[in-house]
């Protein structure tokens, strides 16, 4: 499979990270690691709109469970710049009641990990059962509190990262691959 690449501003130049196969690979990997450690559960695959879409979907379809659910959560701490403003707000809630559940929260990455812990505290407050998180990507350099990575595709430094779901400004979630916008 080619990597598809779209025209990009003159003063950018794209650099792919992780290709469509290598993405698909990895992440195929992942879910027979999570069919594995979930047998006989009833996971909840819990995806943080927009930039996990991509990773969640894939990622269930990667785990042959019968009884795997997903819904969809979002929250907003970039606005329209590369780093997070620190504050974390809820703009969208799930619809599934996930008292007494397995949760996995997807996420397209992690990285000051402030976005994560919101969400940790939610869920826990919801009475979860458990709550494993996965990532396609880590950004541990650019972690400002600790959070639990359960399952990860790939650790990577502190990069903007663009494609498979995530954003520069609502640009390029639509890329197949991962990839990194460098200044010319």
């Amino acid at each position: 499979m080619s990597d598809l690449r779209p025209a990009v501003q003159t003063e950018s130049k794209l650099r792919v990270l992780y290709s469509a196969d290598q993405i698909a690979t990895r992440v195929r990997e992942m879910g027979l690691e999570l069919a594995r450690d979930l047998q006989g559960q009833r996971p909840l695959y819990v995806g943080v709109l927009k930039g996990a879409c991509m990773f969640q979907c894939d990622l269930a379809r990667a785990t042959p469970l019968p009884d795997l659910e997903m819904d969809f959560l979002a929250v907003a701490s970039y606005g329209s710049g590369t780093h997070s403003s620190g504050n974390v707000k809820l703009i969208m809630d799930l619809r599934s009641d996930i008292t007494d559940r397995t949760v996995v929260l997807c996420e397209g990455v992690v990285d000051s990990g402030l976005s994560v812990r919101f969400i940790l505290d939610l869920l826990e407050s919801r009475g979860a059962k458990s709550i494993k998180v996965a990532t396609l990507l880590d950004k541990a350099p650019c972690r400002r509190i600790p959070v639990p990575i359960d399952y990860r595709g790939w650790s990577i430094g502190a990069e903007f990262v663009i494609g498979y779901g995530m954003d520069a400004d609502e640009k390029y979630r639509n890329l197949p691959y991962v990839g990194v916008l460098e200044e010319a």
